[in-house]
């Protein structure tokens, strides 16, 4: 899998490069890829959200944009201190988007495992979750087999920010994040660890 990394990407250029990537791969002209991202502060909606679960468009003074995202769930948060794991994979041979979410889902929960954190799946819906909170969202878009968005883990992101909407449809908001888990990391650490375990989607 071909990796690439950007230090930081506004929400609107990082989907015109995975719509490209899409494009190329129909075209073999690109392989499946894993895009390691962050963004500034945004609110993403996705086909089975609605802006009503966007209760607050300014945290703490500071504005955060709200952006239909096309991807599949509901409201989620984006921002600094959050790992972005976008996967354009191209799924024609096996054709099965449930495996897909499972391995994106898989992938985090190793390398939480490396950092000495146990974490699973939950009743509550898909992502990746610890003790009842949600630590990774997954959200994915699938076009003639094409995968694109994927995971959005939180290494060290400001919490507050996600008092703004109602997560993924759950009113408690109960997220967390590697750092309120106590253990000390950084976005370097935790992308060696991911693009280990991305051997998943070969």
């Amino acid at each position: 899998m071909h990796i690439i990394r950007h230090q930081k990407q506004e929400y609107p250029a990082s989907i015109a490069e995975q719509e490209a990537l899409v494009a190329a791969i129909l075209a073999a002209k690109a392989e499946s890829s894993l895009i390691f991202t962050e963004h500034p502060p945004l609110f993403t909606i996705g086909t089975s959200g609605s802006e009503l679960d966007v209760l607050h468009k300014q945290i703490d003074g500071e504005p955060i944009d709200v952006y239909s995202s096309g991807r599949g769930g509901e409201v989620t948060y984006h921002g600094p201190g959050q790992l972005i794991c976008y996967v354009v994979a191209d799924l024609r041979q096996k054709q099965d988007l449930h495996q897909h979410v499972f391995h994106l889902e898989e992938m985090i929960i190793r390398t939480l495992a490396d950092l000495g954190v146990q974490s699973g799946r939950d009743k509550r819906g898909i992502g990746v979750w610890v003790d009842g909170k949600k630590v990774a969202a997954v959200g994915v878009r699938c076009r003639k087999w094409i995968s694109f968005h994927g995971i959005a883990l939180n290494i060290n992101p400001n919490l507050r920010h996600f008092s703004g909407i109602v997560a993924c449809g759950m009113t408690d908001s109960p997220v967390t994040s590697i750092q309120k888990l106590g253990v000390d990391t950084d976005r370097e650490q935790v992308e060696q660890l991911i693009t280990r375990h991305s051997s998943l989607f070969d």
